[in-house]
């Protein structure tokens, strides 16, 4: 019975022990999983300072060391409480920000908690007794598995990005695009300097992906010179911005001329005989004296301005027609008045080049391509043109033409040259004269051409005539042949019809001469005849006329010479019919009476004439006629 009692207690006694072995451990005892950490509150204890939040000493409240993975002993229960909390992951490609909730006060001159070494605030302990600062941190978490004390920080990731007015886009480690370049904005830093536009550069902050060491080496907050290039980079959103331009592209044909507004203090390397412009060396405030090569730059245009230089032969036209470089967009053609008072205008075509050493040069003096050519080339061509054309008339200047365009040529050749440009033709195109003095020398150009027309017209009449004459005399040519043998036969014939004719002419002659001895002694005996007969009736005759003269000669002694005379006319003029006494005679008188008697005469023989009927008579040719009334 005693050994029954003894066994009783004996197990009472182990269960008791059990039991207090197992209320100690399960009160003292806390275990943590591999992929959790235990947050440790201890219930009461000394209170902690004022302002923090996290003991480090055994104050009551949160504690700054985390319980790792595993069995923790003498925690009791009634003095502590721990919190399983989860490791903090953060994804591939990805960032965490971190906002500390104790520690000392961030300056004013800074928005962000300086960097401190603290294992990637794993260890709150360090952070606090190394200076960490509360509030935003400039330092963040890659991508990978932390355990953090989630009573002294808070990780914004992707999954709560949200509540922290974080973009889940700013989280992503940042790609910089391949032909791209990031013009980066620094959120922290000191201030710039006055007169400064950007940020001056500073090493060794790993292109911003390391904040604490931009800012210990004096980077500044605000636009920054330095630019990010092409690739991934793990950048805080709360203390860089960044904005991606393409990158400057200087084409084949090109340089381009850097215009710096940050850099190093200003340094003329252009020289003395440079006057017009400054140069300066790469990296300083001003025009660089290098220029830009073709190819792609990664330039920052938010503080350097590109001016793009062309190498090649630039064409400019005063014309209504604009080339692909634009640079003559405000070219019209040129309106030029000549020294006989016409106005008319030309198009003008302008060719420069432009060295590539002489290309900065050019954009320290005008600052542009587009001023050079609004301030210089505009004024220079057109101006000379206006004194050019009015030297000369309208016709000089259009007649002359090339003289005109030589002398362009060298006037401008020699004024671009003090601008570095080289000059290299000067070509005037179309000119529109006045209408009305080109409608005259075009009616007088038709009238020469017309003229010119007509005689080459004339000129291939006659020669086509000629050719007609010769292809005739050439289609003829077979009866030229045929004729020349008829000529050589006809004479032929014609020698043998001589002969023949001489010989019928030889008997034609004697028996001619036959017949005219013949005839000779006819003819001389009919003269002989002839001459008896004329004799004769000539004996006749002088006979006749012995006997008038001496009737002459008697009647001329009867009567006298007058009245002979007067009877001989009387009588011929009796056997001719003309009278010797007139129809009306009419006597002088002073009361005139003559004249009315002679009128009245007349009147009275004309109704005389009148009553009696026409006597014909017949004249000399024997053809009968009416005498008419004499007056």
């Amino acid at each position: 019975m005693t050994s029954l009692i003894t066994e009783h207690w004996v197990l009472a006694s182990l269960l008791a022990t059990g039991a207090l072995a197992f209320f100690v451990i399960f009160a003292g005892t806390w275990i943590i999983a591999e992929d959790e950490s235990g947050l440790v509150i201890k219930k009461f204890g000394t209170a902690l300072p004022a302002g923090r939040l996290i003991a480090l000493n055994g104050e009551a409240g949160y504690q700054a060391d985390l319980l790792p993975p595993g069995w923790h002993f003498g925690l009791w229960r009634w003095k502590y409480r721990v919190e399983r909390v989860p490791m903090i992951s953060v994804r591939p490609g990805e960032i965490a920000l971190v906002v500390a909730a104790d520690g000392a006060a961030i300056p004013s001159e800074r928005i962000l908690g300086h960097e401190v070494d603290c294992d990637d605030f794993q260890n709150a302990r360090a952070y606090l007794e190394n200076g960490g600062e509360k509030g935003r941190q400039l330092a963040f978490l890659t991508a990978g598995a932390y355990r953090i004390n989630p009573a002294l920080f808070q990780i914004v990731t992707t999954d709560n990005a949200d509540g922290f007015g974080v973009k889940e886009s700013d989280l992503s480690v940042y790609a910089v695009q391949p032909d791209r370049v990031g013009i980066v904005t620094v959120l922290d830093g000191k201030p710039i300097p006055t007169g400064d536009l950007a940020g001056h550069p500073v090493v060794g902050h790993d292109s911003f992906q390391r904040g604490q060491a931009f800012i210990d080496a004096g980077g500044c907050r605000g636009l920054q010179e330095q630019v990010l290039l092409s690739g991934s980079w793990n950048l805080n959103p709360w203390f860089v911005r960044v904005e991606q331009i393409p990158m400057t592209e200087v084409p084949i044909g090109s340089v381009g001329v850097v215009v710096s507004y940050v850099g190093k203090e200003h340094l003329d390397v252009s020289g003395d005989d440079f006057t017009h412009g400054d140069l300066v060396e790469r990296g300083r405030k001003g025009v660089w004296i290098e220029a830009l090569l073709p190819g792609k730059h990664p330039i920052n245009n938010k503080v350097m301005k590109v001016e793009l230089v062309p190498t090649t032969n630039i064409v400019l036209n005063w014309a209504s027609r604009v080339e692909q470089h634009k640079y003559d967009e405000k070219l019209a053609p040129i309106t030029v008045r000549s020294r006989d008072g016409f106005s008319f205008t030309l198009d003008v075509s302008q060719i420069i080049h432009i060295g590539m050493k002489q290309a900065p040069r050019v954009i320290s003096r005008v600052g542009s391509m587009q001023n050079l050519v609004d301030h210089v080339l505009q004024p220079t061509v057109a101006n000379y043109f206006r004194n050019s054309a009015q030297q000369v008339t309208v016709l000089e200047f259009l007649s002359a033409r090339s003289d005109r365009q030589r002398e362009a040529y060298d006037a401008i050749k020699a004024a671009l040259s003090a601008y570095d440009v080289e000059c290299i033709d000067t070509l005037i195109g179309d000119i529109q004269p006045p209408a009305e003095l080109m409608k005259t020398q075009t009616d007088r150009k038709i009238a020469e051409e017309l003229q010119r027309t007509y005689d080459v017209q004339r000129e291939a009449q006659m020669k086509r005539q000629q050719l007609e004459r010769e292809t005739s005399v050439a289609n003829m040519q077979s009866e030229v042949v045929r004729s020349e043998q008829m000529v050589a036969i006809s004479q032929k014939n014609a020698l043998a019809v001589a002969e023949t004719a001489k010989g019928e002419a030889s008997r034609v002659r004697m028996a001619a001469d036959a017949e005219a001895h013949a005839m000779r002694q006819r003819a001389e005996a009919n003269a002989a005849g002839t001459k008896l007969q004329g004799g004769a009736e000539a004996e006749a005759t002088k006979v006749i006329g012995l006997a008038k003269a001496e009737a002459y000669r008697e009647g001329v002694q009867a009567m006298g010479g007058e009245q002979y005379v007067a009877v001989q006319l009387a009588t011929i003029l009796g056997q001719h019919g003309v009278k010797l006494v007139p129809d009306i005679a009419v006597s002088g008188g002073e009361s005139g009476g003559g004249l009315a008697n002679a009128m009245v005469a007349k009147l009275l023989r004309g109704e005389f004439a009148a009553s009696q009927p026409a006597k014909p008579k017949t004249n000399g040719t024997g053809v009968s006629a009416v005498q008419k009334p004499a007056v």
